[in-house]
């Protein structure tokens, strides 16, 4: 795979990365086999893949154990982020998290450290000074953040650099398009969308909500009466599945799979570096490297974001997938 440069800092990354939250199994993802695990970054390395997220509060830092262990005699292969949570924000809590994070990934220094959710307590100055001690530590090479709106981007900016914002994004859900993109575009800061098949609707597997796993209705595409949802909101469940058909013969038209068209999509459009997908297996990175490789023409991704043009402007600028309003996370 061509690496791309992150942001204006000195990682070159894959445009495909290993997301490495759904290898924690659970209710929400269902069992997982470590030596699937292993086997996929593996694969993934052999593959041209060298970038992996994970993070501290993804299964309570089974995440990062189970990473550290996979990467182990191939670490210089591979540039690893990972992320601090919002409860560790203040100066000593960042230090003692990334300590803690460096431990579990058994490696001496990472990569890429994000700010998982930006915090509504602990002033950005005193969390980017902390971060930036870390960087001159050598602890960590590169500083980023996740989840970072409108007016937390440039709030944070205004203390220091960070090279990389973390999003929800994907041709279901194009909230960022409206403000946060164009700002990444304009400060050079690479965009690393996270959910890329909209909780499994781009792999072309549902054709209704009824037929999903209610762990996967909880975002606002959804009626608000779905089983643990808390958005409110009306959801749009008919025009969802009417774009997610609308793509299917898109797909159809050019002889390619959706979930690598939907990939694909992503890696054609502005500030985007690497898209964020999950692998718990040999055979998903295998089919994540195709995506990696794909072109897609200018008429494709017309139709593309013609197909989806509607959600786009229903749903508006709010980047949450799960609440809006008062009960939307970004600022």
């Amino acid at each position: 795979m061509q690496l791309r440069q992150l942001g204006n800092s000195n990682l070159m990354v894959s445009p495909i990365a290993v997301g490495f939250w759904g290898i924690v199994g659970g209710d929400y993802w269902g069992s997982q086999d470590e030596r699937d695990t292993i086997n996929a970054v593996s694969a993934a390395l052999d593959a041209g893949i060298n970038f992996f997220d994970t993070a501290g509060g993804y299964g309570n830092g089974y995440s990062e154990e189970m990473l550290g262990r996979a990467l182990a005699g191939r670490r210089q292969e591979a540039i690893i982020a990972t992320k601090v949570s919002q409860a560790n924000l203040a100066p000593g809590a960042i230090r003692a998290a990334c300590e803690r994070s460096l431990k579990r990934l058994d490696t001496d220094v990472i990569d890429l450290y994000q700010i998982h959710w930006p915090s509504r307590t602990v002033p950005f100055e005193d969390s980017m000074s902390a971060l930036q001690d870390l960087q001159r530590e050598g602890k960590i090479r590169v500083i980023g953040v996740s989840n970072f709106g409108k007016l937390d981007m440039p709030d944070m900016l205004r203390h220091g650099r960070y090279d990389a914002n973390q999003l929800p994004y994907s041709l279901l859900w194009r909230a960022i398009e409206f403000d946060i993109q164009p700002r990444c575009v304009e400060e050079e800061i690479g965009i690393l969308p996270y959910s890329p098949l909209n909780q499994a609707l781009l792999t072309g597997r549902y054709r209704n909500a009824d037929e999903m796993p209610y762990s996967r209705t909880r975002t606002r595409h959804f009626r608000p009466d779905r089983r643990d949802s808390r958005h409110g909101s009306p959801g749009y469940e008919a025009e969802t599945f009417a774009a997610v058909e609308a793509i299917r013969e898109i797909c159809a038209d050019i002889g390619r799979e959706m979930v690598h068209v939907a990939l694909a999509w992503l890696l054609h459009k502005p500030a985007v570096t690497s898209v964020l997908a999950g692998a718990r297996n040999r055979q998903q990175v295998e089919s994540n490297v195709i995506a990696g490789n794909l072109s897609l023409s200018a008429e494709t991704m017309r139709r593309l974001d013609d197909a989806t043009a509607e959600l786009k402007a229903k749903f508006g600028p709010d980047p949450d997938m799960w609440g809006v309003g008062a009960d939307s996370r970004y600022r």
